[in-house]
């Protein structure tokens, strides 16, 4: 998948986008709108970017999980190598290697918590001035889609495009909603 960014400061053009995209087959978990003024997004009905996602807790989590593995891995070779462990036995050791790996874990999802999001960093002067930034997760066969819709909206300004992993969870949010709608 793709993702493309685009800023506007017209939330009305953002409600009429989002629209033609979903109407030419784009779902709706595809389309986020990234903004300071969340009552504006909901007053459109924009798919507005979960608070959690607009901070950096996610990448700064899983980063401090490896280097907590890497830690309690250390705990253990420590005490292998120490031969400490045949007197003390194993249990406090690897007791010791979980809780110094969930404490660095959890401190790095913490350390996330006051970073924005690694992907929206280059949008914070645009979201200062006031500015929207919409993104699109794509497939390579609905970019054509996207340009066609993208074209009728002169205001629109590009910002780029980036890799985006996100297709497993956009096709369970697919299944949930198409679930949701099928259930009584």
């Amino acid at each position: 998948m793709r993702r493309h960014y685009y800023i506007s400061d017209d939330l009305d053009d953002l409600e009429f986008i989002e629209n033609e995209l979903e109407s030419s087959g784009i779902t709706t978990p595809q389309i986020h709108v990234l903004s300071r003024d969340d009552a504006g997004l909901q007053e459109h009905g924009l798919h507005h970017v979960p608070s959690i996602m607009k901070k950096d807790v996610v990448h700064s989590t899983s980063i401090a999980a490896l280097f907590g593995f890497l830690c309690a891995v250390l705990v253990l070779s420590v005490a292998q190598f120490s031969g400490v462990t045949e007197t003390v036995g194993w249990v406090p050791f690897i007791f010791l290697a979980v809780v110094v790996m969930a404490l660095i874990t959890w401190e790095g999802g913490m350390w996330g918590i006051h970073k924005p999001n690694i992907h929206f960093e280059r949008f914070q002067q645009a979201l200062d001035e006031g500015k929207h930034v919409l993104y699109v997760e794509l497939n390579k066969p609905q970019e054509a889609i996207l340009l066609s819709v993208t074209n009728r909206h002169p205001r629109l300004q590009a910002a780029g495009t980036e890799d985006s992993s996100n297709e497993l969870l956009i096709s369970a949010e697919n299944g949930a909603n198409h679930f949701v709608k099928w259930a009584p």
